[in-house]
């Protein structure tokens, strides 16, 4: 059974994923705001309730994201485009 958390700060977008809650692995990973290129979102619709945040990082290649239907994507996609260089 996983768990995903993903914190958004001033300086870097963070993603922790916790692997493998029943024996406590994790994996944590950050990537930089300015490495930022582009970004789509992709909200939640009446036949499917789950969120999808898509990030294009110089040199890194695509990180996709996926929320549940409580979380405010657009919010999110506000925020990034206001610390984004």
């Amino acid at each position: 059974m996983g768990a995903e958390v993903i914190d958004f700060n001033n300086g870097s977008v963070f993603k922790l994923n916790q692997v493998d809650v029943s024996v406590g692995t994790e994996a944590v990973g950050a990537l930089l705001l300015d490495g930022i290129q582009a970004f789509s979102i992709d909200t939640a619709g009446a036949m499917d309730r789950d969120s999808e945040l898509e990030i294009w990082f110089s040199g890194r290649g695509k990180v996709r994201l996926e929320f549940g239907g409580a979380v405010d994507v657009r919010g999110i996609g506000r925020w990034i485009g206001h610390h984004c260089p």
